[in-house]
């Protein structure tokens, strides 16, 4: 029997390299000295929320939010890629 394509394993990796830029396109803002890279992505799991995912990582929402502007904490779903931990970019 032939092996199985992982399709969404190559999927969840797109989308995480898609949300890195995302999140250092969105911080490089007129006045800022340099965009956030994300360093630290996560999948989010089953009933978890925005509060939630800041929470475990000793995050507050507002840093939470910071990491991840264009995330929608109402509309959180399953394996949704967020960023835990960012730095600045060069």
């Amino acid at each position: 029997m032939a092996a199985k394509a992982n399709h969404g394993g190559a999927a969840a990796l797109a989308i995480a390299c898609l949300l890195i830029a995302a999140v250092t396109m969105a911080d490089a803002l007129p006045g800022e000295a340099s965009p956030l890279i994300c360093e630290k992505p996560y999948g989010v799991q089953k009933h978890e929320t925005c509060f939630a995912v800041a929470q475990a990582e000793g995050l507050t929402v507002k840093q939470f939010l910071r990491f991840n502007p264009n995330v929608n904490c109402d509309n959180l779903f399953i394996g949704q890629w967020v960023c835990l931990a960012a730095v600045a970019g060069p």
